[in-house]
């Protein structure tokens, strides 16, 4: 059976995430993707970056079955590791020592929106942890800034996210560099993507 699972949004945006991710990407190296879901991204990753070892996460089972899948059906057993089981809150992060050595990168793809505050609050405060100087925690996905919507529609979204979850909503980026840099992170880099999202850099100090 075919157990890879498949995102709409997955085709629509990783070509312009990997285009403004090249650009901060280490030449070698591991990457950590926190939440990564169905693996699309993952594995898309791993082909267009090779000299990067690509490491997924998630702690849904049934998301960690779909990205072996992916990775099998992508041909890359050989060189894209198998998904570890990590919930950003539960810490410490189960991070191998070979692999914390080798880490320069954590990517964390539309994951602040659908889940709690504290979620954020542990992305940074473990990330901080991991990084080393000058390396970077990059986020992609919908932001507020100071206290306003970017569009309608992400303001639409965050109203309908509120009505699934009270916890969940489009943070604000004022916030969230509040926490980046009370965790000893700065940010580095503000992009503007498509479908009024943002990718953001924050860089180790």
């Amino acid at each position: 059976m075919d157990e890879r699972l498949f995102f709409p949004a997955t085709s629509r945006n990783r070509d312009c995430i990997a285009e403004a991710l090249s650009k901060f990407l280490p030449d070698k190296g591991s990457v950590l993707e926190i939440a990564s879901g169905s693996g699309e991204h993952g594995v898309a990753f791993q082909k267009l970056f090779p000299f990067i070892k690509w490491q997924t996460s998630d702690p849904n089972h049934s998301y960690r079955k779909s990205i072996r899948a992916w990775i099998i059906h992508q041909g890359l057993e050989a060189k894209m590791p198998q998904p570890i089981d990590l919930d950003v809150e539960s810490k410490p992060w189960p991070l191998a020592q070979e692999f914390r050595r080798t880490l320069k990168t954590i990517v964390c793809i539309n994951m602040l929106h659908i889940s709690s505050w504290g979620c954020t609050q542990s992305l940074f405060e473990e990330s901080a942890n991991h990084l080393k100087k000058n390396n970077l925690l990059i986020l992609y996905g919908p932001f507020q800034i100071d206290g306003k919507h970017t569009s309608k529609s992400n303001e639409l979204f965050d109203h309908s996210l509120k009505t699934q979850n009270p916890n969940w909503g489009v943070r604000d980026l004022a916030e969230v560099n509040a926490v980046a840099t009370s965790n000893g992170l700065k940010n580095h880099a503000v992009i503007e993507m498509q479908a009024h999202n943002l990718l953001v850099a924050f860089k180790k100090s």
